[in-house]
């Protein structure tokens, strides 16, 4: 089907539908490293503008809009995440895009910790916003290494299916648990996701493979967590800014910081997927993604 994506990044979810055969007509994101990394990989097809600067009649129509929204006011990992953080009203833009495009299905995904903003307040409220739009609205909290993920990852998605469409949506079912059984695989670890990579010191052709020089100090804190290279990573958090400072998993060998490659890995991006940018842009553009693996999944289901 025709989709349109709302802060694109870069790519991850758009990536997730190409793979299960949806065409992105149209995106928008305003984050220039990311826009560029877009382009590199998914084509030319994004506006680097500021959603609030694009008028409704400037976007095609299409079958599905999707949005990863803007999360930082609602994240776990924000200890000042408030209800009036202004962040958290980029919502209210894929409100009015998907009331004015009316698709037959949207997609919107977050982190867990928009479900207990204002103790749930904050969450129902977006959950009725979609309602008023004349969808029927539901909504998972999903690992993204229950689906092949090398990462325990956990998101919010909300897939609202237009009144009067007969074929509903059904969630995925897990194809990867910590526990398998006859329907499901072990979980990925961070060994199976680096295989095929090489040793970064050493000359290789693969792109975006350099990594932070910062030292690690293994206090159990985000960024300096002994990392057990057989089981998926701790979740890849994109904590700080594009222009220094980002929180950024170590290897598992632990003596280093992993690569923007090994990181990108580790979302179940591919290896020809090439980001443009500092380093620091890097590992945030990647950090901030929708893992490519898990969206294929959900975007299948459509």
């Amino acid at each position: 089907m025709r989709v349109i994506s709302l802060f694109s990044g870069a790519g991850g979810l758009d990536l997730g539908f190409i793979m299960a055969g949806h065409s992105i007509i149209w995106a928008n994101d305003c984050y220039d490293d990311a826009v560029e990394t877009y382009r590199k990989n998914i084509g030319s097809n994004i506006v680097n503008d500021d959603i609030y600067n694009i008028d409704s009649k400037d976007i095609p129509y299409a079958d599905i809009v999707i949005g990863g929204f803007p999360c930082q006011g609602f994240s776990v990992a924000n200890i000042k995440r408030h209800i009036a953080d202004e962040r958290n009203g980029l919502y209210k833009q894929l409100i009015r895009v998907i009331a004015d495009k009316h698709p037959k299905y949207f997609l919107a995904e977050n982190v867990k910790g928009i479900l207990s903003l204002g103790k749930g307040a904050v969450f129902q409220l977006i959950l009725d916003d979609f309602k008023s739009l004349g969808y029927e609205v539901d909504y998972r909290l999903l690992n993204a290494a229950d689906y092949g993920v090398p990462q325990k990852r956990e998101r919010v998605f909300i897939v609202g299916v237009q009144k009067g469409i007969k074929k509903g949506f059904d969630f995925p079912r897990s194809t990867h648990s910590n526990a398998p059984d006859g329907d499901t695989s072990l979980w990925v670890s961070v060994n199976k996701a680096f295989k095929g990579i090489p040793d970064p010191d050493s000359p290789n052709g693969l792109p975006n493979h350099e990594y932070s020089k910062y030292k690690i100090n293994f206090n159990g804190y985000l960024g300096h967590r002994i990392i057990d290279a057989n089981k998926p990573a701790p979740t890849v958090t994109g904590r700080g800014d594009d222009r220094g400072g980002v929180v950024v998993l170590p290897h598992p060998g632990n003596t280093r910081r992993m690569t923007c490659r090994e990181l990108a890995a580790i979302q179940s991006f591919p290896l020809d997927y090439e980001f443009r940018g500092s380093r620091s842009s890097i590992y945030r553009q990647i950090a901030n993604a929708v893992p490519p693996l898990l969206a294929y999944h959900i975007a299948k289901q459509f």
